[in-house]
């Protein structure tokens, strides 16, 4: 689970959300794709010192990515990840307010891709480690993670879940959150 610095996540709200409020609501959202991933072991990829306490509090292991990038600081964990004999990695993001069960993505021997709610980008990707898959995140990461399932040649499952479908980038995705509750 890629977690940004609490303190600079969600900029894109600061026009309707003061920097403590959007503080709190990235903190609660990743505390709800935490609790959403259970029983499964969660490992947070971040470059954040309070993230990685924050990980470590609530029992996640911790990948160190510092100065990688979002793209760079899944591949680092993925591959840390497969150090450790892991064969199956699921990277969701940080930032789905009504996550339940991440889990769910887990039982598919190839890739499954939840998009957004907008067939945009892609909240989250299941695959096998080992494979060689690269991740492509930013506008338009949908199409390329497909591209990605289908130039290794590697099954595809397209799981289009409402809960994990909800992202929150811009003042519009916050209907429905409960925002300083």
């Amino acid at each position: 689970m890629p977690v940004k610095a609490f303190a600079d996540a969600k900029v894109r709200l600061a026009d309707v959300l003061a920097p403590a409020a959007r503080e709190a609501l990235a903190r609660t959202m990743a505390e709800g794709v935490l609790r959403a991933a259970y029983p499964l072991p969660v490992t947070v990829v971040c470059d954040d010192e309070g993230v990685a306490e924050w990980a470590r509090l609530h029992g996640a292991t911790v990948a160190w990515t510092p100065g990688q990038g979002l793209n760079g600081a899944v591949q680092a964990g993925v591959a840390a990840l497969a150090d450790a004999g892991v064969r199956q990695v699921i990277v969701a993001h940080a930032d789905l307010p009504f996550a339940a069960d991440v889990t769910s993505v887990a039982w598919f021997a190839g890739v499954t891709l939840v998009p957004d709610r907008h067939d945009d980008g892609t909240n989250v990707a299941c695959v096998p480690i080992g494979s060689g898959f690269t991740f492509a995140y930013g506008p338009g990461s949908f199409a390329r993670h497909r591209a990605e399932a289908r130039r290794l040649g590697l099954p595809l499952r397209i799981l289009r879940d409402p809960a994990l479908g909800w992202d929150v980038d811009n003042p519009v995705d916050l209907e429905g959150v409960p925002v300083g509750a």
